[in-house]
């Protein structure tokens, strides 16, 4: 696992995630990512964030292998604290934060993206909550910050996966990368347009607007987890995550 950041600009920070094969993010991942976006912000160099992915995709939520291979709930309790962490950050970063995603951006990848300030994609992004399929639920809270409600539910009850063309026409992504190789380089663009303003305006301007946000999205997402606790003590939760560690077991992944 691997959370680094570069300066390829001035006044810009590139927090990259790379975490092969698929940015499954096991729970010690997770709290590296939130540190590293809230040193990246706290930096006065940087007046803007890039948060973005290498390898199949942006990121594919939480490692479900980790969670089922760990005896008792240490793993799942990690792993719901540490997402809570990373999209906090993300959220409380103490700049404007671009989400630069391509290929799958699932689960805990729209908490992240759900939470930043602007997101760019790659044209062969997609993004999904395929929580019900794995026995959890959460990241309604970020899915509903993209798109409106009557398509938030559908997508949410379904876990159908939407591409980076249908949240750019809804106006969610705000530009779209031919590819995933010129997806760094249209976040740079954005993040060039924000980093020349006054360091100490952008400041006050992201914390002004996260004041008047209509949703306090750390509480919202907390009590979204309570229902995934409750799944699991019903004992519905293991269930759907060992069909999905034995699924990708017969896969070969």
């Amino acid at each position: 696992m691997s959370v680094s950041t570069s300066t390829p600009r001035d006044g810009v920070a590139v927090v990259t995630v790379d975490h092969p094969p698929v940015n499954a993010l096991p729970v010690q991942a997770w709290y590296d990512l939130a540190e590293a976006l809230t040193a990246a912000g706290r930096d006065h160099a940087h007046r803007v964030v890039v948060l973005t992915g290498t390898g199949r995709g942006f990121n594919a939520g939480v490692d479900i292998k980790e969670m089922q291979r760990t005896a008792g709930h240490e793993a799942l309790i990690g792993a719901n604290r540490g997402c809570a962490a990373a999209f906090a950050a993300v959220y409380e970063c103490e700049v404007p934060v671009i989400a630069a995603v391509h290929g799958h951006c699932l689960g805990g990848g729209i908490g992240l993206v759900g939470n930043a300030d602007a997101v760019v994609a790659a044209e062969d992004a997609t993004f999904g909550l395929p929580e019900l399929d794995r026995g959890a639920l959460g990241a309604a809270t970020h899915l509903s910050r993209m798109l409106p409600p009557h398509l938030v539910r559908p997508l949410y009850y379904t876990g159908r996966t939407v591409t980076a063309r249908e949240l750019h026409q809804h106006g969610a992504v705000w530009a779209l990368a031919a590819s995933r190789h010129t997806l760094l380089e249209t976040a740079l663009e954005l993040a060039g347009r924000i980093a020349v303003k006054d360091g100490y305006l952008l400041r006050l301007a992201k914390e002004a607007l996260n004041g008047i946000d209509p949703v306090d999205v750390r509480r919202s997402y907390r009590y979204e987890q309570g229902f995934t606790f409750e799944a699991n003590l019903a004992g519905v939760s293991d269930r759907h995550r060992d069909a999905f560690v034995e699924a990708r077991a017969a896969e070969g992944s």
